[in-house]
């Protein structure tokens, strides 16, 4: 009922009638105002003056569900979203939906987390209405070697975003952290359930710093409000990512991966440097020189052998 509400009220700039949203929802006028008391404990504020209605003045920046799904227009991404205040992990919340077949594009969304996590177990520190934390649940009909492309997919999709978005240039160190010049903005996490032959389900968890202080970031990472000097809807952006994230899947299912892997090299800060990777217990050192189908990146070593690495902690040496 809050939603059709919301609906009702962002429809018109002008005040609308008490009498006349009540009718069109087939509610008494004293529902109707509890239930304009609860979008004002939310953070909406809704100016009610006697003989003209109400009138929305402002939405709070919150990840509402029907703040997302108004005006999304996506056929699948998020057409199921999970929202919380706070939340130990998306990942872990998304992992437990996948495996009780909740359907492809189901999104999880949290305000904050208490144990966000990135690649290897590291935490990924999640201030309340600061960020975007969030785990999307695909089921994608790839083989479990190729599901590295939705990582790179993710990636691409973050740094389309914030360009439209706020008109930074954002790139992407492989295998899945975006920067802006050489602070971090956001990171993937991608984990999967699969069989020998067949993905079930794939959890793309993304964080993205938005409107992150000095103070809320962690050594080395940038925010967009850092970058651009002032706050950022959130929820524009993430409605512009989801958006981006089915453009893109959309694409890997018509044209295959090379055209996400086209978009990523073009958005690459690792390709054509001189790179360190800690992978299987031993380091690699060379000239990162592309990254091939799979998501791998090819490093040419100083003796003129190529060598393929799958995952792996990378350091840029110039």
């Amino acid at each position: 009922m809050k939603e059709r509400i919301l609906d009702y009220l962002k429809k018109e700039h002008e005040y609308l009638s008490g009498d006349e949203i009540a009718e069109r929802l087939g509610i008494s006028r004293q529902g109707l105002w509890k239930h304009i008391q609860d979008l004002k404990d939310l953070g909406y504020d809704i100016v009610a003056v006697p003989h003209l209605g109400y009138r929305l003045e402002s939405s709070p920046d919150r990840l509402f569900t029907f703040e997302i799904t108004h005006g999304l227009n996506t056929k699948f991404i998020a057409k199921k979203i999970q929202y919380f205040d706070y939340l130990a992990s998306t990942m872990d919340m998304a992992m437990q939906l996948g495996i009780q077949s909740a359907p492809n594009g189901t999104l999880v969304l949290a305000e904050s987390q208490t144990k966000g996590r990135g690649r290897m177990g590291r935490g990924w520190f999640s201030p309340k209405h600061k960020g975007i934390y969030l785990s999307l649940i695909l089921r994608p009909k790839i083989s479990p070697s190729a599901s590295s492309v939705l990582t790179l997919l993710s990636a691409v999709s973050i740094c389309e975003t914030i360009k439209k978005l706020v008109g930074l240039d954002a790139q992407i160190k492989w295998p899945n952290d975006v920067f802006i010049g050489n602070r971090k903005i956001a990171g993937i996490l991608t984990e999967m359930n699969a069989e020998v032959d067949k993905v079930n389900f794939v959890v793309i968890g993304i964080g993205l710093n938005v409107n992150n202080d000095k103070r809320s970031l962690v050594a080395h990472a940038t925010s967009l409000k850092e970058q651009t000097g002032e706050a950022v809807s959130r929820v524009a952006l993430l409605q512009e990512l989801l958006r981006r994230i089915e453009s893109n899947y959309t694409l890997l299912e018509d044209k295959g991966a090379q055209p996400i892997i086209d978009k990523w090299r073009n958005l690459s800060l690792t390709l054509g440097r001189r790179v360190k990777v800690y992978c299987q217990h031993k380091y690699i050192e060379g000239q990162a020189v592309d990254i091939d189908a799979d998501g791998s990146l090819l490093i040419r070593k100083d003796s003129g052998l190529m060598h393929k690495v799958f995952s792996g902690d990378i350091l840029h040496l110039r």
